[in-house]
């Protein structure tokens, strides 16, 4: 590869200078997009190892050339409507860090993916204050293109504050109901 090709290739990644790019996909008919550096693949859906003892937004596990994948479904998550799973359901495979854990691979099950936008960091809004009645702390920001409204998801805090919190606090309860009976 040469040194052009090799440099339009990152640009084409980073996007164009001062702009991110976005993998959206939608969810129950909205569209919500993902930092797309953070995805590592997108996988056509084929079913999971369920796991015991798991809230009902995991799904299991896959095993992704050898590392074992949780599979969250976000559509169970988010409190929407559950669907058959069709020939547009796919998993989203994406890395997720923290400053306790490091890096994680997880994955989340959409309903289809859309598009890859760039989209300037100014150009993203901040949710709504809807006064505690409704969590956003996992919206990083919303954006207008081509007349509809994409929801861009920080990915870290929800895989981090939104599942795994709520895995550990579970965990948690579970050791605390053991030990009281």
């Amino acid at each position: 590869m040469s040194t052009a090709q090799a440099q339009s290739s990152d640009k084409t990644l980073q996007a164009e200078d001062g702009l991110d790019q976005y993998l959206t996909f939608m969810l129950a008919e909205e569209e919500y997009g993902v930092d797309i550096l953070r995805v590592q693949e997108i996988k056509g859906w084929d079913g999971v190892t369920p796991m015991p003892n798991m809230p009902d937004y995991i799904l299991g596990v896959i095993n992704l050339r050898g590392t074992l994948v949780p599979i969250v479904n976000l559509r169970t998550l988010f409190e929407l409507e559950n669907v058959p799973f069709s020939k547009t359901t796919v998993v989203i495979v994406v890395r997720v860090t923290s400053e306790d854990h490091g890096e994680r691979t997880m994955g989340i099950v959409v309903d289809a993916v859309s598009e890859v936008y760039n989209i300037a960091t100014a150009d993203l809004k901040p949710a709504p204050d809807f006064g505690g009645a409704c969590n956003t702390e996992f919206i990083k920001g919303l954006s207008t293109l081509e007349g509809k409204m994409q929801i861009m998801l920080d990915i870290d805090r929800l895989m981090n504050d939104g599942v795994l919190n709520k895995l550990e606090v579970a965990s948690n309860d579970t050791e605390m109901e053991q030990k009281s009976a």
